[in-house]
This record gives C-alpha cells, structure tokens and sequence, in this order.
C-alpha cells in the first residue's frame, strides 16, 4: 500500500476547488488510481502520466492547475521533468511525492522547482490538504508578504510579490514560490547576515541536520536575477563563515513602487 487511508471520496472541505486540472505523474499504478479516484470525487479533473517524458509531452500541449509529481519515474525522473518544466518557464506549481524523504531530497526538489513535497506513505487526507494548500499558493503568500511591501524596486529590477516575478528592461522573471520566500526572507532581514542554517528552519522550516550547502544553488539563481554582474555580486553577498547578507545601498531601493508615481 503506497499511502494510508481508505479510497474513499472526500469532498467538504475541498468543493471551493471543483472543475481545477490536476495531472498526476506516478507510476505506481494503484497509488495514481487511488489519487485519481479521489481527486474526481472531490470534482477535479485529473490526468493521469506513468512516465515523466509523458509527462513533459502532455505539459507541452494541455494546462494544468497542479501536477502530482513523483521522483522515481521511468525514463525522466521527477527532479529532471520539474527542472525542464521550470527551464520552459512553465510555473504551474508542483507537488512531489517520493520514498526519498530525507532533508537532502527535499531541498533538491524545492531546487529543481518544485513548490511542495511530501514524502511516502502519506495519510490520504494530508496529501488532500497540501494540494488544496499549493492551489492556494498565491493567496497563502500575499499573507506572508503582509509585513513588508510586496512590490519592491532593487538594482533596477522590480520585484512583485504577488505575482511572483521580477522584472528588469528586457525580460520578466517568473519565481517560483520558493525562491520568492527566500527573497522575501532576505529582503525582511536587508542588511544583516543570515547563516544557512537560520535559512534552512525559517525558509523551509525544516530543522533536522542536513547539508545546508544545497541553500547555495537558490543563492546562484537570485544572483543571476538581481545581479549585473553575478560572478561579482553587490547586493547579495556572501558572508564568510557564516551565510549571506543583502545589501540595499540606498534606502529608497526598499519602498514600495507605487510610492514612487504617486
């Protein structure tokens, strides 16, 4: 039995969520039926892949609201099809299911794009609530973001929180949820330096103990979004021996950007 619970349709609490596309890329074939099952009693519409280069060629012609992801996939694992989905620029929020339940997994789905991850067995009823909980993504956010502006100006770049994206003079960035949780955490905390370790617990909120040098991979990416010149980084700086810090030069770089036309 790959999760725990009966099959069993539950609906209640779910309803506000009818008619969404889930795609469901497993090949466990009882665990996708059972998850099938469930999702089209509570009123989704699912699909279903058994491989992840199906999956990629579904994702290239049909939209999605969700996708069910799974690690352990023939042909294209689930690290691999997030990564390319990511690389294509489509952002369609991810949930990844997986044996490999360990800190250093989790944080290597969350690098590859994924936006929530939850480790096998899992009780039927959890796995409901992270879904609805990842469909919610944007709203869930705009509550994080309550305590700073969610719009921000630096080195040129315009971040918007509430649609997840930066946008420079030539092109708009798509964030996926977390990166924009740890540019927010980074921006909260502007010109203090943060150890990974503080990262690790407040960003992803996991506490085991773990190799935190996967925390640099998101690192490299916010450099390569925010920098002009990434290999020589001015604003987000590396603080030796103990993490990172960012850099505001000026304090008008950190108001919100509707204070600027107003």
């Amino acid at each position: 039995m790959a999760f725990y619970g009966k099959l069993c349709p539950i609906s209640s609490a779910f309803g506000i969520f009818k008619f969404m596309r889930i795609l469901i890329v497993e090949d466990e074939k009882h665990l996708a039926e059972g998850l099938k099952f469930n999702l089209e009693m509570d009123g989704y519409e699912v699909v279903v892949a058994d491989d992840g280069e199906k999956a990629l060629e579904i994702l290239q012609k049909e939209n999605f609201d969700a996708i069910v992801l799974d690690v352990m996939l023939p042909k294209i694992d689930g690290f691999e099809a997030a990564s390319r989905l990511r690389e294509a620029e489509n952002f369609t929020p991810i949930l990844m299911l997986t044996a490999l339940g360990k800190s250093e997994h989790i944080l290597k789905g969350f690098a590859c794009g994924a936006d929530d991850y939850l480790p096998k067995p899992f009780d039927l009823q959890v796995f409901l609530a992270r879904l609805k909980g990842l469909l919610r993504r944007r709203e869930w956010f705009k509550r994080e973001s309550s305590k700073i502006s969610r719009t921000f100006s630096i080195n040129g770049r315009e971040i918007d929180f509430d649609n997840l994206e930066i946008k420079t003079k030539e092109q708009t960035i798509k964030l996926t949820l977390m990166e924009a949780k740890l540019l927010h955490y980074l921006i909260e905390n502007a010109g203090r330096a943060v150890s990974r370790k503080m990262i690790l617990e407040d960003v992803w909120e996991l506490h085991e103990d773990t190799d935190t040098r996967a925390i640099d991979n998101f690192i490299v990416r916010l450099r390569r979004y925010l920098e002009d010149k990434p290999s020589d980084p001015k604003i987000l700086q590396t603080v030796r021996g103990i993490g990172y810090r960012l850099v505001l030069e000026k304090k008008s770089e950190s108001r919100e950007i509707e204070s600027e036309v107003s």
